[in-house]
């Protein structure tokens, strides 16, 4: 086993909780891994230290050029196995054309006729986080390859220190803060994952936090699209909190590596920190497909805090969230970050 790939060409977030699976499959097989990603989701991929290339995806609405182009690629890739940690019908017919010898996917779908190597997981259950799922897939396939599973940690993404600490002096010049202060991150867009908190509540819970941590310095962080909402929650939160946008993918993740504290719905820029173990607090839904259990991020153990609706409240409406008395929780967890 030499050449790997392995599928995950779905969302930022759920490709961000697969890098526990890469670093496994890294630590223990001497093997090349390449991942097939979409175009948007590739600057991430190039940080993975646990991936040696990466394949780009033009996605199901690409021409049919496009799509050839991407099976011959496959098909020169020279793989021994693939492992589809999505896993739908349109991967499922690409890996079987390609001919790869070894072809792993979760047992669920039609689409598992076409892969040789199934797991049964039930993933639809959310009895466990999605890395888990991900992370089991892997060690079905080293398993049944006489491979010793060598079990990854935290973190799975890191910078080195003294250009982090180069590029928040860069940051903190740039949007007009102290790069000495600690800094609060705080994300208000969602990207359509999953139902968020409003601006109000955004709002409400940085000047409550700002007052329990009067050292702390607010940053909205905006990925495209989301610069106004950003804009609306640091106008409405009062002064002092200042939004960070239009930085390119790497230079987002090096942004999030400088936060003491990031906050966020159930989204992508959620995922980056907790592999990068900056300590996040989450707001989740609590449909089972989308509970704080199932998304939960990459952090270690004691560095994320989690909540949902309240007992009785509707599944998806996150305005039944207190911002008031989660506050509280957070001000008591946080206080070794933040102050």
């Amino acid at each position: 086993m030499k050449r790997i790939l392995v599928v995950r060409n779905d969302k930022i977030g759920d490709f961000m909780l697969a890098w526990p699976a890469f670093a496994l499959l890294k630590a223990s097989l001497d093997c090349h891994i390449t991942a097939l990603v979409p175009g948007y989701t590739r600057p991430l991929a190039e940080l993975c230290p646990s991936i040696d290339a990466v394949l780009a995806d033009p996605g199901k609405s690409a021409d049919a050029a496009a799509q050839k182009s991407l099976l011959k690629q496959l098909e020169s890739g020279n793989f021994d196995a693939v492992i589809c940690l999505f896993s739908n019908f349109r991967n499922a017919r690409l890996m079987w054309q390609a001919g790869i010898p070894q072809r792993w996917a979760p047992a669920t779908k039609l689409a598992q006729v076409l892969y040789n190597h199934r797991v049964k997981q039930r993933r639809s259950e959310s009895a466990k986080p999605e890395y888990e799922y991900n992370l089991d897939l892997v060690r079905a396939f080293l398993v049944k390859n006489d491979i010793t599973p060598v079990e990854p940690a935290t973190p799975y993404l890191g910078f080195d220190a003294s250009e982090l600490a180069t590029f928040r002096e860069q940051q903190a010049a740039a949007l007009g803060i102290d790069a000495g202060r600690p800094w609060l991150l705080v994300h208000a867009g969602s990207g359509g994952s999953a139902n968020n908190l409003n601006t109000a509540q955004y709002a409400g819970l940085l000047d409550r936090l700002q007052a329990a941590f009067p050292g702390v310095q607010p940053v909205l962080t905006a990925g495209p699209g989301e610069e106004d909402l950003a804009t609306e929650v640091a106008d409405m939160a009062g002064d002092g909190a200042v939004v960070a946008s239009g930085l390119p993918l790497p230079d987002f993740c090096r942004l999030l590596a400088c936060g003491q504290l990031f906050v966020a719905g159930s989204t992508g820029p959620l995922h980056i920190a907790g592999a990068l173990d900056v300590p996040t607090v989450g707001f989740f839904p609590l449909r089972r497909s989308a509970t704080p259990l199932r998304w939960r991020p990459l952090n270690s153990e004691g560095r994320h805090l989690a909540f949902h609706p309240p007992k009785g409240a509707e599944a998806e409406d996150m305005s039944s969230v207190d911002v008031k008395a989660v506050t509280g929780q957070i001000s008591s967890w946080a206080a070794e970050f933040l102050s």
